[in-house]
Order: C-alpha cells, then structure tokens, then sequence
C-alpha cells in the first residue's frame, strides 16, 4: 500500500487526542494508520523543550523539511535563481512569482519553483535583506503556537458545525468572515469583515476592545447593504464578540462561531487580516490613524486583483450583483 503523509487534519487529532491521553495505538486505530506511522510522528514534531506536540507546528516543520529536502540550493545560482530575485525587488510575492513561471516557462519545469521554496530562500538569506521584499518584511517565520489555556467559549453561541453547508461551497454571496485586527495596546485597532465568495473587504475603527464598540461599528460598516448581502457571519472566540446577538438583531444576520484555535475556519478573514497589514503593521498606535486613512486601505484592497477570483477585484466581483452599490 503505498504512504501518504499526514494531513494537517490528521495532526490536528493528534495533537488533541495526545492532549486527551489517548495511546499511540488508540490514535492510530481513529485515523486509520500504522502505528509506526504515529510514533514517528510524535518523535519528529514534539516540542524539543516542553515535550508536547501542537499540530499547527508539526504541520510547519514537516512541510519545511519537505521543502527543503530536494530544493535548498535552488535559487543559489542560475537563471531561475536570478529572475526569482529580479521580481522579489519588483515587490512580487513569492506566490505570485512561483505562479508566473509556470506561465512564462510552460515546457521547462527546471524553471519551476513553488512559493515556499522561495520563502524558506528569503528567510535563509534575511541577513542581506530579501526580507524587506515580501509583504510583512519578517526576517524569519513567525512560530505559531497556540495559548495553553483556553479562552472561555462565549455564551449561548453558534458553532460553524451547524452553519448551512452552502457557506462553505462560496456558491452564493452574503456570507461574512468577521475578526479584529489590533494595534498597540490601549490604542484600539480595526473591525474587519471579509466576504466569502468576493473577498470583498468592510473595515471600521475600534476606539477599544469592548464587545459593545465592535457590535456598534460592525452595524454601521453592514447598515448599507442589502439584505442579500446579509445572510451569515462566522467569527472566532474573541470576547468582542460577546453582544453578538445584538448583532443578529439590527441586521437580520445569523452568527456562528469557529472552532477554538481553528483559524483555517476564517481563513479568507485571516489572509485579509495580513494584507491590511502592509497599512497598519503589528504595534500600530490607531489612536493616530484616521477614518480616511482606514477607508483608503479598504478601498485599495477591494480594488486590487486576486488569483482566486481570476484576477478580479473583490470590488468587480461583487458589483456585478443586481441593485448593488459599492462605497469605493
């Protein structure tokens, strides 16, 4: 039979079957795998210090070592090495220029990279700079482990299990993924809501972290759309989320919550999050940034093409629902 790996999904029930004190041969009966397969797993990828295994940075350190095990030295020398540079000073993310060499050199997979190749090379080489070319200028990866004691679950909320499942399929708009994008502390930071199927932006200031200022600043930015552009939003637990029902009462809208620590659940959301980024990096004091300021950076992300919509702007995508006007 032949091996595939282990599915980020499958290290998620790790990482919590482990947690629950489920043996190796418990865990590997549920998913299906060898035993071998499990300890393996855990040997490589637990925490060298505080010995526990979180599935978010095993799934990090094992496509790193996949990435790295055949394409270290890549982008060294050659020609590939010198257009991949070339369109990095150009400002290209890594993404955007792994998907056009595949479109200028069809028929040459030697001039073929992927978008991680050239990060974990940026991140090899941050001390010549090549950091300062991609979006958020980071010298290495930020390690992504989750806090240890889990925030409280707000009251009487909605888990996305029991969300319609047309939400996920993006076949219809009016969908939201809702989430806060934070500043120094005490300055406040930013209410952000991401249409699913458009990737169309709403961002509005937040004077603080309270759950009745987000309520109030998430109706004002939703008070001109349409009800057919109001149907869901999904949110994480955060507690500014806690007055979510009034939220569903003056829009009309259904609010439902991901799961802890799943923030692939909001992942449009999240992306959108490091995009707004580039105007308003970690630590930024929004008690200096102006309502204009947060309108132009809306504006010109719902104006900017995306892959995922086939090189559209969020903005063209939604406008081309009837009856429909955009403020851009």
């Amino acid at each position: 039979m032949p091996y595939h790996h282990l599915t980020q999904q499958e290290r998620y029930v790790i990482s919590h079957m482990t947690m629950a004190g489920f043996s190796q041969a418990q865990i590997a009966r549920r998913l299906g795998r060898d035993r071998g397969t499990i300890s393996r797993e855990l040997r490589r990828n637990t925490h060298p210090y505080d010995h526990t295994y979180f599935y978010d940075v095993a799934q990090d350190q094992a496509q790193r070592r996949r990435t790295q095990a055949n394409q270290r030295y890549r982008l060294a020398t050659g020609q590939l090495g010198e257009v991949v540079r070339d369109r990095l000073r150009q400002t290209w993310s890594p993404e955007q220029i792994a998907g056009r060499l595949q479109q200028d050199y069809p028929d040459d997979p030697d001039m073929h990279v992927s978008h991680e190749t050239i990060y974990q090379w940026v991140y090899r080489h941050h001390a010549q700079g090549w950091h300062q070319h991609l979006r958020r200028r980071r010298p290495r990866r930020r390690p992504r482990i989750p806090n240890r004691i889990p925030r409280g679950l707000i009251r009487d909320r909605v888990g996305i299990e029991q969300r319609p499942k047309i939400v996920e399929r993006r076949k219809r708009f009016g969908d939201w993924e809702a989430d806060t994008v934070e500043g120094a502390k005490g300055t406040g930071g930013l209410a952000t809501h991401v249409e699913r199927r458009s990737r169309y932006l709403l961002a509005g200031k937040l004077s603080d972290k309270r759950a009745d200022t987000y309520a109030r600043t998430t109706t004002r930015l939703y008070r001109d759309l349409p009800a057919s552009l109001r149907r869901t939003i999904t949110g994480d637990n955060g507690k500014e989320f806690a007055q979510f029902k009034t939220i569903e009462r003056q829009l009309k809208v259904r609010v439902y919550f991901a799961r802890p620590y799943a923030a692939w659940e909001r992942g449009t959301n999240e992306n959108t999050n490091g995009l707004l980024r580039e105007f308003f990096p970690k630590g930024s004091d929004f008690t200096k940034v102006s309502h204009h300021q947060v309108a132009r950076a809306t504006k010109l992300l719902n104006n900017r093409p995306r892959k995922c919509l086939n090189y559209r702007t969020p903005a063209e995508v939604l406008s081309t629902i009837p009856g429909v006007a955009l403020r851009n």
